[in-house]
């Protein structure tokens, strides 16, 4: 026994020994300096910086999309603002977009979050239509669970958008 807690002591502080070994200088400036743009423009099969990919997702940002009570049908005032939405992804092969469907407190929970997937694939629907390819586009519903402001029922009557590049689907954003 007492051979058993001499080698878990003994373990524990050579592993402790080994977190606190201090980086190379000259090893961690080239870590974390970004590669020139010539560099990145060479190699065109690398995943782009971050500045770059914020730079893409920002021109992708959409207004939500606005419903009326109890229904799924796209407001005529939704055509421009899909338009350049699928303008945008058209335009950015890489990226997706995931539609979350909300709806106001009214209602049972099912048919809430019903309501909210055919808010959602209303939107899809649309989206297709104009030529963005059906696997870059995934939807969801949070029926009355996420509001939007709750003392404006009318505003949580919306599908939304989260837009996002390969590169964030593997480091877990979205």
């Amino acid at each position: 026994m007492n051979r058993t807690l001499l080698f878990l002591l003994l373990t524990a502080v050579g592993l402790t020994g080994c977190a606190r070994r201090a980086a190379n200088p000259s090893t961690a400036d080239a870590v974390t300096r970004p590669p020139p743009a010539a560099a990145r423009e060479r190699d065109a099969t690398a995943p782009p910086a971050s500045d770059d990919t914020e730079q893409a997702l920002a021109a992708l940002r959409a207004a939500p999309i606005y419903f009326t009570l109890d229904s799924s049908s796209l407001p005529p005032e939704a055509g421009d603002e899909l338009t350049r939405v699928a303008q945008a992804l058209r335009q950015r092969s890489v990226a997706k977009v995931t539609v979350s469907g909300h709806t106001c407190e009214l209602g049972t929970t099912e048919y809430n979050i019903a309501l909210g997937q055919r808010r959602a694939a209303s939107v899809r629907a649309y989206l297709m239509r104009l030529g963005v390819e059906p696997e870059r586009v995934s939807v969801v519903s949070y029926g009355e669970e996420r509001p939007a402001d709750v003392d404006a029922p009318a505003k949580n009557r919306r599908a939304e958008f989260s837009f996002r590049l390969p590169e964030q689907a593997h480091a877990g954003e979205l």
